[in-house]
């Protein structure tokens, strides 16, 4: 997942008087936004030649259109891809064959959600569209309380989805009915972020503004437990900002989250009993594999942490400020995607670059999905890859 803008500027333009007023704040949006059209004021590494020890070769491509400024997520369920263009394009791929491809009829701002019975989009005015898998045929529609940015995450019974205002709600996945809404008061200053939930079979799992960690009933939306990933800290509003800006992950008993200026943390997925944390900042989040846990930092750099211990394991930092998706554990290697659209494969031994794949050179701002044992990256452009290590 991927953060990309400050929202309430009248709110960061007063916080950031001290900074010398709000040139210093754009000139902070536009290093934290990957869709600004100002040039950046790091300049990104280049990148440089490597020596292989595999190679990333394309299953199928298809097009779906432009996410526009949103951050499009596709979904995956079995062979199944699902993907959505900004214009309300909205289509199903199976290997690469296209199954059917609708209009929703509105924007869709919020990625897709879907299982084998359902495919869910969000709108930017908050609108809640779902069509059957099996056809596109529309099946329910309902609303939220505003704008929708992440993708909704779907089970047999319960649709989940969270608005722009921070609130989850639950609805009813056979008829969109309302079930419940989790609603807790945020800073006055965060960042507008896709960040979703995590919908298992036992909770909801999402990061909040100043750095909590919530599990939520999936009966009716009470909180279960509550934890902090990082306390905010600073002199000003600017400062303060320790928001979880992405998805956490559970495996296991762990469910683990990253803030941006705050740390990586993980805790027991039934108590939230913290079990590890370390100073980290991101906003594109993470993944867990079977001995290491990975994260995307600010910085462009890849590190690697002992998924029991939180020990430090190893830095990739020949990535520099290439604005990298949050991690996807393939196998034995790492895949992130970054600006300028190319696939970076990385050794989960020693974080070497393994293989590298270039898409149509349009950044890729959603974290690649896995499709069994290979994996899918939608580009900004709206190039849908398949690809598998060889």
């Amino acid at each position: 997942m991927r953060s990309f803008v400050i929202l309430r500027m009248a709110l960061f333009c007063a916080a950031a008087m001290a900074l010398d007023g709000c040139s210093s704040v754009s000139s902070t949006i536009d290093t934290l936004n990957p869709f600004s059209k100002s040039a950046p004021k790091v300049k990104p590494a280049e990148l440089t030649a490597i020596q292989p020890s595999a190679e990333l070769k394309s299953l199928w491509q298809s097009s779906i259109g432009s996410a526009g400024e949103f951050a499009l997520t596709p979904a995956v369920v079995g062979e199944s891809v699902y993907a959505a263009a900004r214009d309300g394009t909205l289509t199903r791929l199976d290997g690469g064959r296209q199954v059917w491809r609708i209009s929703a009829g509105q924007q869709i701002s919020g990625g897709v959600g879907a299982n084998d019975k359902l495919v869910v989009v969000g709108t930017p005015k908050g609108e809640v569209l779902a069509f059957h898998a099996a056809d596109g045929r529309p099946a329910w529609q309902t609303h939220t309380s505003s704008e929708i940015l992440s993708a909704p995450a779907v089970s047999r019974e319960l649709v989940a989805v969270r608005s722009g205002d921070a609130r989850i709600f639950g609805f009813d996945a056979a008829d969109g009915k309302r079930r419940w809404v989790y609603q807790r008061t945020t800073p006055a200053l965060a960042l507008r972020s896709n960040v979703g939930v995590t919908l298992t079979d036992k909770a909801i799992y999402a990061g909040f503004p100043g750095g909590k960690l919530i599990a939520v009933s999936l009966n009716n939306g009470a909180a279960l437990w509550e934890a902090t990933v990082a306390l905010p800290r600073g002199a000003t509003e600017l400062e303060r900002i320790a928001d979880i800006a992405s998805d956490p992950v559970v495996e296991g008993r762990s469910v683990c989250a990253v803030a941006y200026q705050g740390r990586v943390a993980c805790f027991d997925a039934v108590s939230g009993n913290q079990q590890w944390a370390r100073d980290v900042s991101s906003t594109a989040g993470l993944d867990i594999g079977n001995r290491y846990l990975y994260v995307s930092d600010d910085k462009g750099a890849v590190l690697a942490f002992d998924r029991n211990s939180g020990a430090s394991i190893w830095k990739q930092d020949k990535l520099l400020m290439r604005g990298l998706t949050r991690p996807l554990v393939i196998g034995r290697r790492v895949a992130v995607t970054d600006f300028q659209g190319v696939v970076h494969l990385i050794s989960e031994e020693d974080g070497a670059f393994a293989a590298r794949f270039t898409t149509d050179g349009s950044a890729i701002v959603v974290a690649p999905q896995r499709l069994g044992g290979d994996f899918v990256v939608q580009t900004k452009n709206g190039s849908i890859h398949a690809l598998t290590i060889k």
